[in-house]
């Protein structure tokens, strides 16, 4: 009699806060299968921003989640995995990754969802490398502490004055190659004590805003070639918040070549391993052309490229009015803190203290009036017309389910074929960055799909119209 053939399989997923989880899976299942079980597990419905990646050729490549997971994994993939214990000694692995960096965190509703997002990008700055902001790095290791420790510990005579965090893990390796341990230790803690006062979650808004202005931390690389016989990338392609940089490297070094916002990106076509970028308002003979090295890398950078293109579109709205909301409560604390000026008697070091409310540092020109977090009555009374008017600008139409879906609702999308993929040119018509205009093998996504579910957490923020 013969034994049935075991049907699950086991796949570790690597989260950005270097957890992971085990999700047993059946051969057919698809990434969006494992996406929805990790969703479960973690208790987030707001996965939006985030994708799964196997890791290629030493790159992350972000997967279709409509594919069955056959077509990323070994061939040994559906054999019983009695029988293939030899050939697989180690898990088949896959990355909960940000796929779509935003800057303002208020975009997460939730918790957790923000927290993995700051997770992500706390391990992007550890390797950063924008050495003429310095300065940046400090202050962004500032909130970072008070998001992860809370208030600076306050010294104490009995105590021997021991260090409370290890700098490798908030500086870059070449901040503490320059600067030593020692240096770090001393001054780290100044920058921490500065945000006395302030919430964990506050720390991790700025966090997130403000690591989000290194250039390389909000982007992901794609290698490319400039010559098709080429075996290794001598580019890089880097997908950025507004649009796409071409690097070229240089001793390992990376050089930008092109700084493309979508307003300025006219078209991009694919033709089996050919990718070519049409600059807008130039003529066809200025046209940059690259290689991938496969049909198959073609294929999930079209992907990317044409979603992240309209989510920028998409989320535009719901940005500018967090960006009035958070300028008006600038004038509003500034007018508060000019009348209380003289009336402010707190001791020296108490969260309230002019020291300490109107101190601006010197690492970053952050004023730290930021910290000040309260919610005054005239701010909770426009609390609910806030949350009204940022849910208008995602104009959602359909109701969101249960499940999560990454790629803002992958399934609407039409599938591509392989068969035939080598032959068929696809394009991108990026058009102006008040529509879409698309000429490829997928159709047009829609604004309510992209953003259903999404929401915008602007709790402690009035309304832009409120009088200052």
């Amino acid at each position: 009699m013969s034994t049935p053939i075991r049907q699950e399989r086991t796949i570790c997923v690597l989260l950005p806060n270097k957890e992971q989880l085990d999700i047993t899976v059946g051969p057919k299942s698809t990434g969006q299968d494992v996406f929805n079980r990790v969703a479960e597990l973690l208790g987030i419905k707001e996965l939006h921003f985030f994708g799964l990646t196997v890791v290629q050729d030493n790159e992350h490549i972000f997967l279709d989640m409509e594919e069955k997971l056959t077509n990323y994994f070994p061939k040994d993939w559906k054999q019983d995995s009695r029988k293939g214990i030899q050939k697989r000694p180690f898990p088949l692995v896959l990355c909960l990754k940000v796929q779509y960096y935003i800057e303002n965190g208020r975009l997460f509703c939730e918790r957790k969802a923000r927290h993995l997002y700051y997770s992500d990008l706390r391990e992007r700055v550890l390797r950063s490398e924008c050495r003429q902001q310095e300065e940046v790095y400090f202050q962004l290791a500032g909130y970072a502490l008070q998001a992860d420790l809370g208030d600076h510990p306050l010294p104490r005579e009995d105590l021997e004055n021991t260090p409370y965090f290890e700098p490798k893990e908030y500086f870059p390796p070449w901040i503490l190659a320059k600067r030593g341990v020692s240096y770090l230790l001393c001054h780290g803690p100044k920058v921490h004590q500065e945000l006395w006062g302030m919430s964990s979650r506050d720390a991790m808004l700025l966090f997130i805003r403000e690591s989000c202005r290194l250039e390389d931390v909000p982007v992901t690389f794609y290698k490319l070639q400039k010559d098709k016989k080429a075996e290794k990338g001598t580019a890089l392609l880097g997908l950025t918040l507004r649009g796409m940089q071409v690097y070229q490297e240089v001793n390992n070094m990376r050089q930008l070549l092109y700084d493309f916002p979508w307003s300025n990106v006219g078209r991009l076509t694919f033709l089996g391993k050919k990718f070519e970028i049409q600059p807008d308002g130039l003529p066809s003979a200025r046209k940059l052309v690259y290689f991938t090295g496969s049909s198959f890398r073609s294929r999930h950078l079209l992907l990317h490229l044409s979603s992240s293109h309209r989510l920028y579109l998409s989320l535009q709205p719901a940005l500018k009015h967090l960006r009035q909301l958070e300028e008006n409560e600038d004038k509003k604390r500034y007018r508060e803190s000019y009348i209380s000026d003289d009336l402010d008697m707190d001791p020296p070091g108490s969260e309230s203290s002019p020291g300490l409310s109107r101190h601006s540092t010197s690492s970053s020109g952050i004023e730290a009036d930021a910290r000040q977090h309260s919610i005054s009555p005239e701010m909770a009374s426009m609390e609910e017309e806030g949350h009204r008017k940022a849910e208008r600008c995602f104009s959602p139409t359909a109701s969101h389910g249960s499940s999560c879906t990454s790629g803002f609702d992958a399934g609407c999308k039409p599938r591509i074929e392989d068969e035939g993929w080598q032959d068929e040119e696809n394009k991108i018509d990026i058009g102006s960055p008040e529509e879409v205009l698309v000429d490829d093998p997928y159709e047009m996504f829609q604004l309510a799909d992209l953003l259903d579910g999404v929401s915008v957490d602007c709790s402690d923020l009035s309304s832009p119209d409120t009088d200052v």
